[in-house]
């Protein structure tokens, strides 16, 4: 027997401006901007129970539902079991059975508890996030479902969301989607060096064109509180050209008071290698990433009530772009060099370079 989706009911929450932004939102818009990983966190940044019930929502989970409790529950003692037999950690009771799921990200946080249960609960939470994605693969490679139906599935919920952005009257002047053609994939295959299906991240690709350059962090905060949480953006898939984080913090003098408790220091992005596609236009600026965004599959699973399965986990994930430019820069990237026609142009003569190297004899001048 086959169900209707169970997708957990966000509550509602009024639009965060940039001057109404602390030390935790600035972390989880500079993991987007950088394209960074959780897993280098020493802490979170949880403030109430509300708070963290709505980003479990957001990861597809509604704890207050049997299932769904019992499945955070096995995720939660797996990864206990994990540290304590790989590492031998000795993790605390009150941490590894809480009273409440919520209870581990307020630990996690220094909500609750000695500063001994942040610790341990932050790691844990480490490896429930790997171990959350690893169920999310596992169940996706068993349900009969294709790439079609999930971008569908995927499609709908971004729109869902950009129809509230459109109803609030937000300042967003295009929330457009897309998804490449066959054609399109085999070009960027062949182009890329990694020939490899999984590494095209864009083929559910969503386009968002702000009115302003001003206008974007709050837009971008509204997407990790509406759409995905922050810790699923794929870590080393942003490219960002548009908005590097030491701008943010000269463009927004308060958030300065925070520079000196983020996870890492304000020069961090300086020693990375910049990642640049090297098929735009030296002048082409833009926020690219790429979010792992989590879908409820209960449609294709029997009836909770009626699950048989010895992993009962309901929530797969779907690779999808995300690209964010305010309507100035939207314009400029389209004149000159950085014209999407040229780009194109650039990427089929690489995949001709690649196809005909040592195959055909080069024309005479």
């Amino acid at each position: 027997m086959k169900v209707k989706s169970l997708i957990p009911q966000l509550p509602e929450l009024p639009v965060c401006t940039v001057g109404e932004m602390g030390l935790r939102e600035l972390e989880r818009l500079r993991l987007i901007l950088r394209g960074g990983s959780v897993i280098d966190w020493r802490r979170m940044h949880f403030q109430s129970r509300e708070e963290v019930d709505h980003f479990l929502r957001l990861c597809q989970i509604d704890t207050s539902r049997s299932y769904d409790e019992e499945w955070a529950r096995t995720v939660l003692a797996e990864a206990v079991e994990y540290l304590r037999k790989t590492f031998n950690y000795r993790v605390a009771e009150v941490v590894a059975q809480p009273e409440e799921i919520h209870d581990l990200f307020l630990f996690a946080s220094g909500i609750k508890g000695p500063p001994k249960y942040r610790r341990i609960a932050c790691i844990v939470l480490k490896v429930m996030h790997v171990i959350q994605h690893i169920e999310g693969r596992d169940l996706l490679f068993r349900l009969a479902v294709s790439e079609a139906e999930l971008a569908e599935l995927v499609t709908s919920k971004v729109l869902g969301v950009a129809q509230e952005i459109k109803a609030k009257g937000l300042p967003v002047v295009e929330f457009a989607h897309s998804i490449k053609t066959r054609d399109s994939l085999v070009t960027k295959l062949i182009a890329k060096k990694e020939t490899v299906a999984a590494q095209v991240y864009d083929r559910t690709r969503f386009r968002i064109i702000t009115k302003s350059r001003a206008d974007i962090l709050p837009i971008l905060y509204l997407l990790v509180q509406r759409l995905f949480p922050f810790n699923f953006v794929v870590p080393g898939q942003t490219d960002n050209s548009l908005m590097p984080f030491k701008t943010v913090l000269a463009e927004n003098p308060h958030f300065e008071h925070f520079a000196t408790q983020l996870h890492l220091d304000r020069d961090y992005e300086a020693r990375e290698d910049p990642s640049m596609n090297q098929f735009s236009g030296n002048t082409y600026r833009a926020l690219n990433f790429v979010v792992d965004m989590p879908l409820r599959m209960d449609g294709y699973l029997p009836a909770p009530e009626e699950d048989a399965r010895p992993r009962k986990g309901r929530i797969v994930f779907t690779l999808v772009e995300f690209q964010i430019v305010d309507e100035e820069t939207s314009l400029l990237n389209e004149e000159g060099e950085n014209a999407h026609k040229l780009y194109k142009r650039r990427q089929k003569r690489r995949v001709l370079r690649r196809l005909a190297r040592g195959l055909v004899v080069p024309k005479r001048k």
